[in-house]
């Protein structure tokens, strides 16, 4: 059906290709076919897709064709290729959390964010990488290896959705999923160069949390554009018994958001929340982008925080999801964790209910004093990171603005700030930092402020679309080299899994 060119189709969006599918100008095959060609020929750069199911797909693909031709009623996600984060278990397709342990564990069953998304008509061709047991914001583990970063792949691609990030950048995908606990939407979507939006706690559920009623960790959507992550959202978004947190809504309401008048709007910047350490030439990255973009706000002004404990905060209810999570398997072999999974584990072992208790109380206080830049102001904008992306040979960044980081994940702080506070936040491409890299802009909403955070974003991003200081960076991809395998000997792990979901195969790792 299709008159495009693979790679025209493949670096269309994904709310274009759906309208094309429906409109019966593009076929699932097509597109599918086109998506495989991508991965095949740049995944073995970037390491994005680990394990896949190519003739699975083609077969959904064929079927979501005909249902087509027969003009049956078609879901929002009808005959988009997508890619599934390897945290997010899939029927008869690996899922290894980044883990040794799970080499060969295959579910029997979609998590409900996957089946959420395949029957709005997603089509899963394969998984994303991840950190081990997705913990951290560098997508390494010893399963799979590493994910560079599709603008120089010795650098790393964030993390924890650092896979999805790098698949939705080079154009193999248009669909992929993520999720955030300290900022593993917003991160990778800021080193990659596209979009990560972590929704207010409850908005898309997650079921696989074993602590239910914490608001830290979320899954939300990410995408090339504002609306191609808005179409995902809308067709996952809803209530869920699996998710004490979530709440009955309509879901419509995330699909088409109007664009926001961005000259009506009154902007509170800052540069690290009182409390974060960043790089200098981050720091003057973000001012120059300040600079260039005020001009679009009724005011735009640099605000002070003073919120607390943030740091303590977060390690505490960092420290107890993994204490429930990894209980079981610490008990049994702790080395069989990792490290980052273990010192989480370890850490929380130390704390008392004492801990607990007042980190559960200084979240509620955070939020408080939070609410009151809001008195004032519509949105807040910030740097997604404080760092530009480093090798992904180094686990985590050590040191950031001359300030030693006290664990792996402290250099985060930009984004888990924000978790605390359950204010919904997106991070939007805006050019590049003074090394050529992506550079992210945080936009923080109001509270439960998810359409007015998007809608934000959609102008914001039209905006940014004509002015070369702000605009989306893409990568080069015809200038791609494989990543040098002396750097580390992760790289060489072996394509050791396979997936089981008919004739499916085990990407190749860089």
């Amino acid at each position: 059906m299709a008159a495009l060119s693979p790679n025209s189709l493949v670096e269309t969006s994904a709310v274009e290709l759906r309208r094309l599918i429906g409109a019966r100008q593009l076929s699932p095959v097509e597109l599918l076919d086109a998506c495989i060609e991508r991965i095949e020929r740049v995944n073995p750069f970037v390491n994005a897709v680990t394990a896949t199911c190519f003739e699975r797909a083609r077969v959904e693909a064929r079927a979501a064709e005909q249902a087509v031709m027969r003009g049956d009623t078609l879901g929002l996600l009808h005959g988009l290729p997508m890619g599934v984060k390897d945290l997010e278990p899939t029927a008869g397709l690996l899922t290894t959390f980044g883990s040794p342990a799970f080499r060969g564990h295959v579910p029997e069953h979609d998590i409900e964010l996957v089946a959420r998304l395949r029957r709005a008509g997603a089509i899963v061709a394969g998984k994303t990488n991840v950190p081990e047991m997705g913990a951290g914001a560098n997508s390494r583990n010893p399963v799979w290896g590493a994910t560079g970063n599709p603008f120089n792949p010795n650098l790393n691609a964030g993390g924890s959705s650092g896979g999805s990030a790098a698949a939705l950048a080079c154009d193999m995908l248009p669909v992929c999923t993520g999720s955030d606990t300290g900022g593993s939407l917003r991160i990778p979507a800021a080193k990659c160069g596209v979009v990560g939006f972590r929704p207010s706690p409850g908005v898309v559920p997650s079921v696989r949390k074993l602590l239910g009623w914490t608001p830290i960790s979320v899954v939300g959507p990410m995408g090339r554009t504002v609306e191609d992550a808005c179409l995902q959202l809308a067709a996952s978004a809803g209530m869920h018994a699996g998710d004490p947190l979530s709440y009955p809504l309509d879901p419509s309401v995330f699909l088409r958001p109007a664009a926001a008048d961005l000259g009506r709007l009154r902007v509170a910047w800052t540069t690290d929340f009182g409390v974060c350490d960043v790089d200098p030439d981050i720091r003057a990255t973000f001012a120059a982008k300040i600079a260039a973009m005020k001009h679009l706000f009724a005011r735009c002004d640099e605000v002070r925080f003073d919120l607390g404990d943030v740091h303590r905060c977060f390690d505490v209810l960092r420290a107890e999801a993994f204490v429930a999570g990894a209980r079981e398997a610490y008990e049994k072999d702790p080395d069989s964790l990792g490290v980052n999974p273990r010192a989480n584990y370890e850490i929380g072992m130390k704390m008392s209910l004492l801990d607990s208790a007042w980190a559960q109380a200084e979240q509620t206080r955070i939020l408080q004093r939070f609410q009151s830049t809001f008195a004032d102001y519509d949105l807040v904008l910030s740097p997604t990171t404080p760092v530009s992306p480093f090798p992904w040979t180094e686990p985590h960044a050590r040191v950031v603005g001359g300030q030693p980081q006290a664990n792996y994940y402290r250099w985060l702080a930009l984004t888990y700030v924000v978790t605390l506070t359950t204010h919904p936040a997106i991070s939007l491409p805006c050019g590049t930092d003074q090394r050529g890299m992506p550079f992210g802009l945080q936009v923080v909403g109001p509270f439960r402020g998810d359409v007015q955070v998007l809608s934000a974003s959609l102008a914001l991003e039209k905006a940014f679309a004509d002015d070369p200081v702000l605009r989306r960076p893409r990568p080069d991809l015809a200038a791609l080299r494989r990543p040098d395998p002396a750097l580390d000997s992760i790289v060489t792990a072996p394509p050791l899994l396979q997936g089981r979901a008919g004739a499916a195969e085990g990407s190749s790792v860089v």
